[in-house]
């Protein structure tokens, strides 16, 4: 209780007032609800009393975690832990934070000196375990965040070698969140939960209420100068813009930068280490705009996020929804603007289907298209850690493994031959 009121938590959203009463009676629980209107909170505040309120087995050993919540990316774990730190930490009980792209050594360290709370990634922390650094048989408490999320990263095998190893279902609390609870979603719980709570929070409307939404249909030429006309009329504080491709976000943001705009990239292949910086940058206000591909749409909690934009029409609805929910959040309101262009036009009946109403139509206006400053164009790098130096590097030994074998074997001599010669050729090759 002292950790909610030092984080500001004074009332219950909708998914926590229904889930908590029933979490905390120790009865398992899977819940759907918006994104942003307080899952995570939920879950915490019950781990933590059914921890706290039942003393740990005197045989389980340091190695051994309590409660496991596992999230299907990287952004979503470092959240929760960031959140679970805030509210848990008046409880005594240790966290750790296992997931992918850094800090191998540091993490293997910290679950192999114990930890009581292991929050993570299920392929880091599958390796961890098949290393033996700790086992899952003294866990009381099971949570599954994002749980269609797994299903879309294909990370079910992996939760399901996890789910096998805990405790069986009746012998700990089990709890899953989603944005939609699915059949698929559904046949994972009953089989690895105890008779779950059935618990769904809005649900009449897949998109919340606060969000404005509004569809411009662009040629694909017209763009990105309608999105400069749009970033000057709207003058957003914070923005996040979606594209499909990484080669074109990288693009976009190149464009941003000539124009003006200091924007920061989050694409999958962006190192781990330089993606927590750029989110810290994002969050500080060093970047007003962050352009990303879908590995941001889900599981970020950015507050103040006043515009979302859609550069491109996603390929599925859900991602869509999810897309648009990184605006509006904690009771706030904001925009969702969407480009329907030449390419990406034909999803948007699909998502006005799923989404249950027509997407408000504006026209794209003279006035409203800026033309572009182009960005320079990017050197070639030639240095040995380039595509480039690298390939220029083999053809060199390529060179000079031919030049050896010429000389080993005598061709040089023997020129006068055109057999030779030819052989001599074919060793060059």
């Amino acid at each position: 209780m002292e950790g909610l009121g030092e984080a500001g938590f004074t009332v219950c959203t909708p998914i926590q007032a229904e889930t908590l009463p029933l979490a905390l009676q120790g009865m398992d629980v899977a819940g759907q609800a918006q994104t942003g209107t307080g899952k995570t909170v939920a879950y915490l505040v019950a781990l933590y009393t059914y921890l706290l309120s039942r003393p740990a087995s005197p045989q389980r050993r340091a190695n051994q975690p309590r409660a496991l919540i596992l999230a299907p990316t990287r952004e979503l774990a470092i959240q929760i832990h960031k959140d679970a730190e805030q509210v848990g930490r008046f409880t005594g009980l240790k966290l750790g934070l296992a997931y992918g792209g850094t800090n191998y050594v540091s993490q293997r360290e910290t679950l192999q000196a114990g930890v009581d709370v292991l929050i993570g990634t299920p392929g880091r922390i599958i390796d961890f375990f098949k290393q033996r650094v700790f086992d899952l048989q003294a866990a009381q408490v099971m949570v599954l965040d994002e749980a269609d999320r797994m299903f879309d990263l294909g990370f079910i095998k992996d939760i399901r070698f996890l789910l096998r190893r805990l405790p069986p279902p009746e012998r700990r609390l089990n709890m899953l969140f989603s944005a939609t609870l699915s059949y698929r979603v559904m046949e994972l719980a009953y089989e690895h939960m105890n008779n779950p709570e059935l618990v769904k929070v809005g649900t009449e409307s897949v998109t919340t209420e606060r969000v404005r939404e509004v569809v411009y249909f662009p040629s694909n030429e017209e763009k990105i100068p309608l999105l400069l006309g749009v970033l000057r009329k709207k003058a957003p504080t914070r923005t996040m813009i979606f594209l499909n491709m990484k080669y074109s976000a990288e693009r976009l943001a190149r464009y941003l930068e000539a124009n003006g705009y200091k924007a920061a990239l989050l694409s999958g292949d962006v190192p781990q280490d330089r993606r927590e910086r750029l989110l810290k940058g994002f969050l500080s206000g060093e970047y007003p705009v962050l352009v990303a591909t879908d590995v941001a749409s889900r599981g970020l909690h950015v507050p103040d996020v006043s515009h979302v934009i859609n550069f491109d029409l996603p390929h599925s609805e859900e991602d869509y929804v999810h897309r648009i929910g990184r605006t509006a959040r904690a009771g706030a309101e904001g925009d969702a603007i969407s480009f329907a262009c030449e390419d990406s036009a034909f999803h948007l009946p699909e998502i006005e289907a799923y989404i249950g109403h027509k997407i408000p139509v504006e026209p794209v206006e003279p006035e409203m298209l800026i033309e572009p400053v182009r960005p320079p164009k990017r050197e070639r790098r030639r240095g040995p850690e380039s595509g480039a130096g690298q390939q220029a590097g083999r053809w060199a030994a390529g060179r000079q493994a031919a030049r050896r074998i010429r000389t080993e074997k005598g061709f040089a001599q023997r020129a006068g031959s055109k057999t030779r010669l030819r052989l001599s050729r074919g060793w060059a090759r």
